[in-house]
């Protein structure tokens, strides 16, 4: 017994041995194909044997500037690097190369190397992390959400939203106190999307600078951040173990009880009073209310993500599109006087801003866009290959990552003349007929574009034009303006303005 016992061991310990093997020599065997492919391509160098090319940056800014240093220099369309010795990852920097990528209906990025698949502890299987039947099925669900009919009478909430943001700024306006930009608008654009999305009312302006929300996302964008350059901490089991793990699961828990929290009040609303009939739907309303062919609704988990993906994307990505474009009206007076002598003949002494209004302001358009070309709100997105693609005369084979560096594609020197000059005039209609289709990203595009981009450029519009209208605003002399991007670009140092009321 004892023999055959031994036996048993061994023919299991040879198998596992074997596995292994097998498993070193396939990967082996892509390790060589990898190099040869980019050795054809410019690699962020010099590689070392293990870390790759993450010894050579600390944070995604300084990869950004590497990377923008390469195009500069060698008009690159597409850049390597390797995460540690394990795998490349591929970065499309030019327009040509992203419609590739755009055009493709490859997923995002959930395997190794891809951030997607960290973030779903936190956001789940929603429209941003999910792909396949599931994305297609519950993108078709939401879409109704985002029609023009829906969209409309939300002005009148963005108006009402940037009142409390306003008279935030009185205090500093009479004082000429300078004041961080950033966590006033978060403020705001948490409450608009909570009163927008799904009419919850809350005195979220009325908290101090900083909601506990809004401190929770800020957070969890920086934890995912670090956690990016450490592929170590890809496994959810190890990264747990460590105090900032344990830190990113609080965080989750909080900001899924926040979520829950407006979801089972509306449920509790919907057994009571039954489903809405005679007001305006909401997107909480739709999610709760859709249904497919088969007759079949989101189930709890499915809606509890897409609110926490709408959550945050529809504050902190839109904050802080609003937060550097006052950044530039700072930074531009000359620009600043020309919005707002605009704004002075389409609003003819309206406080408020319209729905017919949205269409009427070219300028201010124009300078909305050229502050997200120059300052991108997401620096950058992910797919992950399903099947080799071919960019820029090179295969990549499946299975790896290619990113898409929107601020790099956004500086691209044969795209964009004097790409870091701000001119707005850039996106007059004289300016853009020519072109490049795929050279100006700040909500992707392809079927996996940003479902909420007119949602988020309507809520721009207002909260620009209702400020420009009330307030000149001014940069503070020495202070130092650097961005800080991670899962959405935020300002190293604050975004420190001053205001002056308008006579």
């Amino acid at each position: 017994m004892e023999l055959f016992s031994g036996f048993i061991v061994k023919a299991i310990l040879t198998l596992i041995v074997t596995y292994v093997f097998w498993q070193l020599w396939k990967f082996a065997i892509k390790y060589k194909e990898w190099r040869k492919i980019t050795s054809q391509m410019t690699v962020i160098g010099p590689i070392h044997p293990f870390w790759g090319s993450l010894h050579l940056f600390k944070d995604i800014g300084e990869f950004m500037t590497i990377i923008q240093d390469i195009v500069s220099k060698e008009r690159s369309k597409v850049i390597c690097y390797w995460f540690m010795f394990f795998f490349p990852e591929f970065n499309v920097v030019h327009p040509d190369s992203a419609k590739i990528l755009m055009k493709s209906s490859e997923p995002k990025a959930n395997g190794i190397g891809g951030a997607y698949s960290m973030m779903k502890s936190w956001l789940g299987d929603g429209l941003l992390i999910s792909s396949g039947k599931k994305w297609e099925r519950n993108r078709r669900l939401i879409t109704p959400a985002f029609h023009f009919g829906i969209l409309k009478p939300y002005v009148s909430i963005y108006n009402s939203s940037t009142d409390k943001f306003l008279n935030n700024l009185r205090e500093f306006a009479a004082t000429s106190k300078p004041v961080d930009i950033f966590p006033l608008v978060s403020l705001e654009t948490l409450d608009t999307i909570l009163r927008c999305a799904f009419s919850y009312e809350g005195k979220i302006q009325t908290e101090g600078l900083k909601h506990p929300y809004v401190a929770a996302v800020s957070q969890l964008t920086h934890l995912l951040a670090d956690r990016w350059l450490q592929p170590w901490f890809y496994w959810d089991s190890l990264y747990y173990m460590t105090t900032k793990g344990r830190e990113y699961r609080k965080l989750c828990q909080y900001v899924h009880d926040f979520s829950e929290g407006v979801i089972r009040e509306r449920q509790q609303t919907f057994l009571t009073d039954g489903p809405p009939s005679n007001r305006h739907l909401d997107f909480l309303d739709i999610l709760l209310t859709a249904k497919d062919d088969a007759g079949t609704g989101l189930s709890f988990e499915d809606i509890r993500a897409e609110v926490d993906t709408f959550l945050f994307e529809g504050h902190d990505t839109t904050a802080s599109a609003i937060s550097w474009a006052i950044y530039h009206l700072g930074k531009h007076q000359e620009e600043q006087a020309i919005v707002y002598s605009e704004l002075s003949e389409v609003l003819n002494n309206n406080k408020q801003v319209s729905w017919e209004n949205l269409q009427t302001m070219p300028k201010l358009t124009a300078f909305i866009k050229e502050s997200m070309r120059m300052i991108a709100p997401i620096p950058g997105i992910q797919r992950q290959l399903t099947s080799p693609m071919t960019i820029d005369n090179v295969t990549i084979p499946a299975g790896l990552v290619v990113d898409m560096g929107i601020y790099m594609l956004h500086h691209h020197p044969d795209v964009w003349p004097e790409h870091d000059v701000f001119k707005p005039e850039r996106f007059l209609l004289e300016d853009i007929t020519e072109r490049h289709p795929y050279s100006f990203l700040p909500f992707a595009a392809g079927s996996r574009n940003c479902i909420g981009q007119n949602f988020a450029m309507d809520e721009i519009k207002v909260v620009l034009a209702r400020l420009i209208n009330r307030y000149k605003v001014f940069l503070v002399p020495d202070h130092k303006y650097e961005t800080h991007p991670e899962l959405v670009t935020r300002s190293k140092y604050g975004i420190k303005i001053t205001v002056e009321e308008r006579k």
